[in-house]
């Protein structure tokens, strides 16, 4: 007969067990299982994905319902196990459903810690933990704007960038000075905060927390030096504890967590715990890859297979936060006795350290390019002497690319190394796999063999093994959609737009048969975009849909301040303008006035309420260096003055700033004028750039001086204004027409190609088709800034108390 297998806990942890038994012995057991959610098993690292929307509850299910009824398991979903009776060997849920066991584990994963402070139970104060908890958040999102994140660990950062995602102003609070600090050193640390503030993100450091204040839902956080910041939501993500309630109660042997020996056995006959609720030789770990270790070993405990036990993991973290790369593996500061090889580029904002003791790899963090991790990680977890070859193996050629192209790094790859860590798949794995399934994409592989089918990051290393194996010309692309909300791309999209008439964001999510029908963070802005260009008129701005900075028609700062940039036309003012805008910045007590590399005056660190009265007393245009739109147009002097100019590039660059103000395009778009080959305003590394030649200007596209600089490509040579407008004109109307929300001409141009762009605008004809459009969309524009002056309900939300009488009030 069938021995009885019940598992308490629907984890990752738990679940991966039943499913090595299954492979193991798949006769051996009637399984039942108890899940306190009431969903079927879901990957709990990509929380973080649905809370900013780009997933959906079904894409991140590792085993849906089928899987349950497929495999036999009694599967009581939504019911939380309240005893043990260990004499009779049975367990009763709290909905009254007991079950007999032969074998139980425990895998009642961890909870979340709140802080023990005055305020924490107040309506707005919540973990980041389970579905239940991103779904508040989201619904807080639609009606508030202001939160606090409680916590700069990786579940910290992981749940404020998706607020962020959700247009909310994010503040992180943190007791310690970096943040991270448990997997990052302070150099990788300090270069993640600088990229997570450029992306909007606000940090308040050693800062501790005294109270949540407010009457019945939060409206604010104090902390022990007397500090003050708002909130409508504060999620707290200071750590998490194991759960042993349930252990406890049935008198199991417990330290931090349930006590297992090296075979995950607890002091009670035939009940055993794995995941983050155990402790094994004095450690409870809290990611996935140890888990899955603990899983297999018990699985063959279970089955009756001789294996060596469980030893203990060596950690490493993989993760991307808001599109950049990190690795953490093994021990990240130095010690006595460890040396350390380091590498550190702040212009491409790579940095890498490698710790080595008695000739062997100890430890590594990895900031900004990780293709090196998994060899890294291999490493450490062998700890194969590699003296007297540290830099060779370490920074050599055998090692791969500084630059993220592994391609090298994995051909040279042994079987044995590791490529997936959370999922334990080899490459030798992959590759047979690849080799006798006939896998051709990445999400075969994935289904075939686990690998990135937890936290993703090895997904980059899954598809090199993959090319490396098959060569790319035999490697299926997968067709991705716009966001998780739809399996349609871009093109579909808009050719649905156009040929319905579809006019408003939820036409399109409703028509198209969103799986979210609210959409996300990633599809709501796309749409607003693409619904405006194809109906410049009929389409009416959906405001929520635009993020932060453009929403409120000014870039935050990384304290919560804004700046306020006018449009200065070619860089050109007068002293009228400039001694207006040394008043205004007078007036309103601005910190610092610098002029930007667009040849502009910022006004830096204006609190949210004193903008609507700054762009009143400026009575100037927004320059609108927050918006995907034109930003400026850089100019050099120029015949003019300049006594090597060949043109009038001022006159040039005013005449087509001024043309193009307020235009919405796919991503900012930066242009530039220079009056002679010389080339003083670096117009050769714009989305559109004219170089004043001997009787006539040069056309430039494609360019990016950003971080990823990109000279542009001279694409036609004309000999009057008006031609230089015409094609500007036609240039950009075919790039908002053609290109990706999101995408930078830079990145457009190298996707279509040359020829494709040239064809659209070689005749008079299609030109002019395409400047009527433009003219079209042109002539709804707005200036933003006098529109929230001029309108009361518009100006009202600018509107806020300062922080003391904020707190005043919430007392």
């Amino acid at each position: 007969m069938k021995r009885k297998l019940v598992l308490v806990g629907n984890g990752m942890a738990g679940v991966r067990c039943v499913e090595h038994i299954l492979k193991l012995a798949p006769q051996m057991f009637d399984i039942t299982i108890f899940g306190a959610e009431p969903y079927p098993n879901y990957n709990r690292i990509l929380l973080s994905s649905v809370l900013a929307g780009d997933s959906g509850l079904k894409d991140i299910v590792l085993n849906d319902w089928d899987w349950y009824r497929d495999n036999n398991i009694t599967f009581h979903a939504g019911h939380t196990v309240t005893k043990i009776d260990t004499a009779n060997q049975k367990v009763v849920s709290d909905k009254g459903v007991t079950a007999a066991y032969d074998e139980l584990i425990l895998a009642t994963g961890s909870l979340p810690f709140m802080l023990p402070i005055p305020g924490a139970d107040k309506e707005g104060v919540i973990a980041f933990r389970d579905i239940k908890d991103c779904e508040t958040m989201m619904e807080t999102a639609k009606q508030y704007k202001k939160a606090v994140v409680i916590g700069g660990g990786l579940l910290g950062l992981e749940a404020a960038r998706g607020l962020l995602n959700l247009n909310m102003e994010v503040s992180v609070v943190h007791i310690n000075h970096y943040l991270m600090e448990r997997q990052l050193d302070e150099t990788a640390s300090r270069m993640l905060q600088a990229e997570l503030e450029r992306q909007g993100m606000k940090f308040l450091l050693e800062k501790q927390t005294e109270q949540i204040v407010g009457k019945k839902r939060v409206t604010g956080v104090k902390f022990k030096d007397g500090g003050f910041e708002e909130a409508d939501l504060v999620v707290m993500a200071v750590g998490i504890r194991p759960n042993v309630a349930l252990a406890k109660e049935s008198g199991i042997e417990l330290n931090r967590g349930i006590v297992v020996n090296d075979y995950l056995q607890t002091s009670v006959p035939n009940i055993y715990a794995v995941g983050e609720c155990a402790e094994h030789r004095g450690v409870a770990y809290g990611l996935v890859a140890p888990l899955y270790e603990q899983g297999d070993v018990l699985a063959k405990k279970l089955c009756g297979l001789e294996c060596e036990g469980y030893r203990g993991s060596v950690t490493s973290t993989k993760l991307k936060v808001s599109g950049v790369d990190v690795f953490s593996g093994g021990q990240y500061n130095e010690e006595p006795g460890t040396r350390a090889i380091r590498i550190q580029d702040e212009i491409d904002g790579i940095y890498k350290k490698i710790l080595i003791r008695d000739g062997r790899v100890v430890g590594a963090v990895m900031f900004g390019d990780t293709s090196d991790s998994s060899r890294i990680f291999q490493l450490i977890r062998t700890g194969e002497d590699i003296s007297g070859r540290e830099k060779e193996i370490v920074l050599g050629e055998d090692f791969g690319s500084r630059n993220g192209n592994g391609g090298t790094a994995v051909g040279a790859m042994s079987d044995n190394e590791i490529v997936c860590g959370c999922n334990g798949v080899t490459k030798g794995t992959i590759v047979k796999a690849i080799q006798e399934k006939r896998l051709t994409s990445v999400e075969e592989i994935k289904a075939c063999t686990n690998a990135s089918r937890s936290c993703g990051g090895c997904k980059p290393l899954v598809a090199q093994v993959l090319n490396c194996t098959l060569g790319e010309d035999a490697v299926t692309a997968a067709k991705e959609g716009i966001c998780g909300c739809t399996t349609l791309d871009r093109d579909e999209v808009v050719a649905a737009i156009r040929s319905m008439h579809l006019t408003t964001s939820k036409e399109v999510m409703h028509v198209l048969e969103w799986s979210n029908p609210e959409g996300c963070s990633k599809c709501r802005p796309a749409l607003n975009y693409y619904l405006g260009m194809v109906w410049p008129v009929e389409h009416a701005e959906e405001r929520e849909s635009r993020f932060v900075n453009e929403r409120n028609h000014a870039n935050i700062q990384k304290d919560g301040t804004y700046s306020v940039i006018p449009r200065i036309y070619g860089g050109v003012t007068s002293p009228k303008e400039l001694k207006k805008i040394a008043e205004v910045a007078e007036k309103y007590d601005v910190p610092m006035v610098k002029i930007t590399g667009g040849q502009r005056i910022d006004l830096l660190g204006v609190k949210k309420e004193d903008l609507p009265g700054m762009w009143e007393e400026l009575d100037m245009p927004s320059g609108y260096g927050y918006g995907k739109a034109l930003r400026t147009v850089k100019t050099c002097v120029g015949s003019t003055f300049c006594r090597f100019g060949t043109q009038d590039s001022i006159s040039m660059g005013i005449e087509l700033e001024r043309r193009f103000e307020r235009l919405n395009t796919p991503a900012k778009v930066k242009m530039a004028v220079s009056g002679c080959p010389r080339n003083c305003a670096e117009a050769t590394i714009k989305d559109f750039g004219v170089v004043a030649i001997d009787g006539g200007w040069e056309l430039y596209i494609g360019g990016n001086g950003g971080v990823k600089v990109r000279a542009s490509d001279l694409m036609w040579k004309v000999r009057t204004k008006e031609e230089v407008l015409e094609y500007s004109a036609a240039f950009l109307q075919y790039y908002r027409e053609n290109a990706k929300w999101n995408e930078r001409t830079s990145e457009w141009v190298q996707r279509v190609g040359l020829d494709v762009i040239r064809q659209a605008l070689d005749t008079e004809e299609k030109r002019k088709a395409l400047v009527a459009r433009i003219d079209e969309t042109l002539k709804l524009m707005k200036d933003p800034w006098k529109e929230i002056i001029e309108t009361p309900e518009l100006r009202a939300m600018f509107e806020s108390l300062p922080a003391k009488d904020a707190a005043a009030a919430a007392e």
